[in-house]
């Protein structure tokens, strides 16, 4: 099937460590993919090949049929949006500059800043919960407040397809709930693709419809995760005992670790005497 975006072959590095080697991957078009893993499995760097935030030693990412490396950088901008995980704002600039950013790949010569840029942005803030936040520096923001700022940045940008790279990072639990009911309705009533790398699986389960599980830069799994995600995986992926169940909310897989033995239960075990013949 025809997808906007899609990697073949890809061989991923910085300098002489090699990440991932022959990867491919197709990301469907109109779904919530989350990308899950254990730390430094390859997540983040399939994430910015895949924005073009680095470029592969071999292979190629392909957006909207054509090498994504064709593209000049502001026709990617009005195709692809990307949050990366760490964002540094230049100094002294406020909340609603640092948004009205994102409207930077639709302005040309002849077009500058519209109503319909401000309809954009005030939109974009008010979607992610920053309006009050509009004359705040955003130096001088919490962590969360920062991650949603540059969120509603991303969106004001308006492209079809939106990478996020751990999107909830710094956020309590109820804006972490907030930002991914927030992508899901973008999915669903927005008609774009979002591709997401998550930590937290059940998280991962709950909210996407495409689930790609990688381990040592590899694509282990990837399906919807009501087809994949069992015990058996989540050992193979993370090293972890549990116990799969539905979520009693979502019936999607709920994770649940195997309980902690106590220190003397262990030891027991250990030096359990042998049995005398």
């Amino acid at each position: 099937m025809p997808t906007r975006l899609a990697g073949e072959g890809l061989t991923l590095a910085y300098d002489q460590r090699v990440v991932t080697e022959g990867l491919s991957v197709t990301i469907p078009d109109n779904s919530f993919t989350v990308i899950v893993g254990p730390n430094a499995c390859g997540k983040s760097t399939l994430l910015r090949a895949l924005s073009r935030m680095l470029r592969p030693r071999a292979g190629a990412v392909h957006l909207d049929g054509k090498a994504i490396t064709s593209y000049p950088s502001k026709e990617v901008a009005r195709r692809l949006g990307l949050l990366p995980q760490t964002s540094i704002a230049p100094d002294g600039i406020t909340v609603t500059d640092l948004v009205a950013r994102g409207r930077f790949p639709h302005q040309r010569l002849l077009r500058q800043w519209s109503r319909e840029d401000e309809r954009v942005v005030r939109e974009s803030m008010a979607a992610t919960g920053v309006t009050d936040l509009a004359d705040r520096l955003v130096d001088e923001l919490s962590g969360g407040q920062r991650q949603r700022v540059w969120l509603a940045m991303a969106l004001a940008q308006q492209t079809g397809i939106l990478l996020l790279d751990e999107p909830t990072t710094f956020l309590d639990i109820t804006h972490q709930v907030e930002v991914l009911d927030l992508c899901a309705d973008l999915q669903e009533t927005g008609g774009r693709t979002l591709v997401a790398v998550l930590h937290d699986l059940n998280q991962a389960c709950r909210y996407a419809t495409h689930l790609i599980a990688m381990c040592g830069g590899r694509i282990v799994a990837e399906g919807a995760p009501g087809d994949i995600v069992d015990a058996a995986l989540v050992r193979e992926v993370f090293g972890l005992d549990c116990r799969v169940i539905p979520d009693p909310e979502t019936g999607s897989p709920l994770v649940v670790p195997a309980a902690r033995r106590p220190l003397r239960d262990r030891a027991e075990a250990r030096y359990e005497p042998a049995a005398v013949p």
